[in-house]
C-alpha cells in the first residue's frame, strides 16, 4: 500500500495480522491490532488471548486513548500492507 491509501479507520493486513489505522504521520502510519488482544498478567497462568470478536464489544478498540498498544508502521512496513480482504 501507499501512505496515501490510509485514512483513520482503514482496516488492513500486515504480517498475517489485521490492523486499524489510528493516526497518520508524515512518513508513518499508527495502528492497533484488531484480530486479537493479548491480555497480560504477572501470572503466566492468567495470560490469555481474546479474539477481535470477543474484544470489540468489551471496548478494547475504543479510543483514543486505546486500551491496546498502538504500533508504528514505517515507510518499509507500509509497502507490505494490504487492504483487509484484498489478498494481494
Amino acid at each position: 500500500m501507499k501512505r496515501s491509501e490510509f485514512s483513520i479507520g482503514t482496516v488492513f493486513e500486515c504480517g498475517e495480522r489485521t490492523w486499524r489505522c489510528t493516526d497518520i504521520g508524515t512518513r508513518t502510519i499508527i495502528a492497533i491490532r484488531i484480530d486479537a488482544v493479548e491480555v497480560g498478567s504477572n501470572d503466566p497462568n492468567h495470560r490469555r488471548t481474546l479474539s477481535g470478536a470477543e474484544a470489540e464489544p468489551k471496548g478494547w478498540f475504543n479510543g483514543p486513548p486505546y486500551a491496546v498498544a498502538e504500533c508504528v508502521f514505517d515507510e518499509d512496513a507500509i509497502e507490505v500492507c494490504a487492504l483487509a480482504g484484498s489478498h494481494g
